[in-house]
């Protein structure tokens, strides 16, 4: 007890710093800092919910189950819809996934592993000048490979000149992607025996497979609102069509020739159509980005 008693006597007590009180200047700073940040953030998705609440405004009195089901009527017949156009557009965009995607991942994986030469250099000239090249360039360009080829044009010549279009946003997006996988991770790879190719696919390539889905994401989108390449390539059609070599209807193609006619029933159809498109690429953008983030917290 004694020897307890003297141990406790023996422990003197630390006393605690008080740290000094934040000047008001800086508190100031700090919460001017705060508040600019959110205003810039507001800023940026002002727009974004202004275009959508606009587009429910204008397109929802016209969205009902003959819209989703039927093909547009003639001038003057009421009804009609845009089911054609909603399945055109899938079957065209998935064409030019099918093309692009695997595409630009190749490429971006070549840039970031093996690119580092002059042959690296070109591709990414390459890639920077399609991401600046306009649309209808690329219409053209397509309609010139494929439609004059082919004698008439078809969902695939659409998909293709989407593809073309996809395939710089996702090779570039997925070079960065890979350069941030530390390049410790390849060393541990290489130092038990694995080869370069397989480092590559298994840890590398899945690694980084949250920011390519990204870019993935951002290039489907961009393409899938696109009109003009579609004019020279898949050209439209008012009809049902299964057929990848035979004309075909998109949404984008029949907003554009609803909204360019002095029909007001059709003017109102344009609308409920743009609202559609906008509703069926956030619908993809997001399914992917959760697939992927279950798929993460899954491996994890």
């Amino acid at each position: 007890m004694e020897t307890e008693m003297k141990l406790k006597a023996a422990v003197v007590p630390i006393p605690a710093f008080a740290l000094p009180p934040v000047s008001l200047r800086r508190r100031a700073t700090d919460h001017a800092m705060t508040a600019l940040a959110l205003l810039t953030v507001a800023l940026v998705l002002l727009p974004l919910f202004a275009i959508f609440a606009y587009l429910v405004y204008k397109g929802i009195g016209s969205l009902n189950l003959a819209f989703l089901t039927q093909t547009p009527k003639p001038v003057g017949e009421p009804g009609g819809g845009m089911a054609n156009a909603i399945v055109g557009s899938m079957v065209i965009l998935a064409i030019a996934s099918g093309m692009g995607v695997p595409l630009g991942i190749g490429a971006g994986i070549f840039l970031s592993e093996y690119g580092r030469n002059r042959y690296g250099n070109i591709v990414r000239f390459v890639s920077d000048v399609l991401n600046g090249v306009p649309s209808i360039v690329v219409g053209i360009v397509a309609y010139g490979l494929v439609v004059m080829r082919q004698k008439h044009f078809s969902a695939f010549a659409g998909g293709v000149a989407l593809a073309i279009m996809m395939i710089p946003t996702i090779a570039r997006t997925t070079e960065q992607m890979l350069l941030l996988v530390p390049q410790a991770t390849r060393e541990a790879a290489f130092a038990l025996g694995v080869s370069r190719w397989r480092t590559t696919l298994s840890i590398t390539l899945r690694t980084a497979t949250s920011g390519i889905i990204t870019g993935v994401m951002l290039a489907f989108a961009r393409v899938a609102g696109e009109t003009a390449p579609l004019l020279f390539t898949a050209f439209g059609n008012q009809f049902w069509n299964w057929k990848t070599d035979q004309p075909t209807a998109a949404l984008s193609l029949q907003i554009f020739t609803y909204a360019i006619s002095p029909y007001d029933e059709w003017h109102r159809q344009a609308w409920a159509g743009a609202l559609v498109l906008i509703m069926l690429i956030v619908g993809a953008v997001a399914a992917v980005r959760i697939a992927v983030r279950h798929g993460t917290l899954a491996r994890t």
